[in-house]
């Protein structure tokens, strides 16, 4: 390997651990289940990162502080883009999607069966593209 690869393997690995790193502060971690609460605030989530282990099955406890509707979808690229381009009024009967009035607490639960990054985003019409979204890292 050369150097120039060599230097920008590890500055890619140290930027990845920070990531990482600055994630787990916000939680903690638990073998088979945890609670983990976001506020959705200035159509963002707060926090926005996470990190949990794989099998985890995560309690969400979302908070919508605005004086609109939001919602918290969980899923790949594909299912944020289906809801993007889809038309569900509300959700609550899939796990990782719900619907939070404004003002209004709700939850969801969902379990993270494979290690990699899981996507969060609000699908209200221009949410998603204003930049409310986030992710969830799933360690092993």
């Amino acid at each position: 390997m050369t150097r120039r690869r060599f230097v920008l393997a590890a500055v890619v690995a140290a930027s990845l651990a920070a990531v990482v790193f600055t994630s787990v502060r916000a939680l903690t971690w638990a073998a088979s289940s945890q609670t983990i609460e976001v506020t959705m605030h200035h159509s963002r989530f707060e926090p926005s990162r996470f990190v949990v282990r794989r099998g985890a099955t995560v309690r969400f406890v979302i908070t919508n502080t605005d004086p609109i509707d939001h919602e918290l979808i969980l899923g790949d690229e594909g299912v944020q883009q289906r809801h993007e381009t889809g038309t569900e009024p509300s959700h609550g009967a899939v796990p990782g999607e719900v619907s939070v009035p404004a003002g209004m607490v709700a939850e969801t639960t969902y379990t993270f069966s494979r290690a990699g990054v899981v996507l969060i985003g609000c699908h209200a019409p221009g949410h998603y593209t204003y930049g409310m979204r986030g992710a969830v890292v799933v360690v092993y």
